[in-house]
């Protein structure tokens, strides 16, 4: 099975050597997917592996915490930085030195924080459900406290895809540190109201956002905001919800904007 085993991870939460498995699907220039806070199989990318395997390819690691990896015990608030940095140890493992970058929700915010930190690296970013502010009372608090207090409120569907995933034991406690991580890090008190200390239009780099217009876990004004960080870059997809590329209603329209934005910038990716 495909697992790397890095050096260290300041994700994995205990020194020395971090084990991470990825899947690989094609060949061509590497496409990585990085998924949300909930791993990978809930919100699947096979249609877009169907999509996109012609010229790219797919990496879809699970990172330390998320399903074949390394199970973890705490998540600090600044959980994004630790995983783009364990990211970039496994790329640099692989020997990938240059990529595009699909963040998912928890994943595009590690994805903005990889092409911030690396711009030379990555060239051309897809940031999916993303997330720009820290504190999100409106659309999210209700949900992280949920994910706390009774994990279980997902329902029998969702439970046992992230029971099969993650294991009937480790499940509940995983969703736990996930929603008190991002109550935490929406009561610390920060000069930027953004997870990107202000800087996200510092990114050079060909960017599209998609964003389901039904995505419950997006706060008003908050795709106004990436927009005037970013501008031309908001794709809005109006039958989409928070995972667009996994949903019947917006998984096509979610392919066909991907493929044409990496269509457009693929001469200055393979430059």
């Amino acid at each position: 099975m495909p697992f790397s085993t890095i050096p260290e991870s300041p994700l994995a939460g205990r020194p020395g050597p971090a084990k991470l498995y990825y899947r690989q699907y094609s060949a061509g220039f590497p496409l990585v997917f990085l998924h949300g806070g909930w791993g990978y199989q809930i919100y699947p990318f096979g249609r877009q592996i169907d999509a996109l395997s012609r010229g790219f390819s797919i990496l879809i690691p699970d990172r330390s915490g998320y399903g074949k990896s390394g199970r973890i015990s705490e998540l600090p608030t600044d959980f994004h930085h630790r995983a783009a940095a364990e990211t970039r140890s496994l790329l640099d493992l692989l020997g990938i030195e240059k990529a595009a970058l699909w963040g998912h929700s928890d994943g595009s915010v590690i994805a903005a924080l990889m092409a911030l930190a690396e711009p030379h690296r990555y060239s051309a970013v897809i940031l999916e459900a993303f997330h720009y502010f820290r504190h999100k009372p409106v659309s999210s608090q209700g949900f992280f406290e949920s994910m706390v207090r009774e994990p279980e409120f997902v329902g029998e569907r969702i439970s046992s895809a992230l029971s099969d995933e993650h294991g009937e034991d480790y499940w509940k406690p995983l969703l736990r540190l996930e929603g008190q991580a991002w109550l935490d890090i929406g009561a610390e008190s920060r000069p930027h109201r953004d997870l990107y200390q202000g800087r996200l239009g510092e990114l050079k780099m060909p960017v599209l956002v998609l964003n389901g217009a039904r995505d419950p876990r997006t706060e008003p004004d908050e795709m106004a905001a990436v927009a005037s960080a970013l501008p031309g870059a908001v794709t809005m997809l109006e039958s989409g919800g928070h995972s667009p590329h996994s949903e019947d209603a917006a998984a096509d329209a979610t392919a066909q904007a991907a493929c044409k934005f990496l269509k457009q910038v693929s001469t200055w990716i393979v430059a």
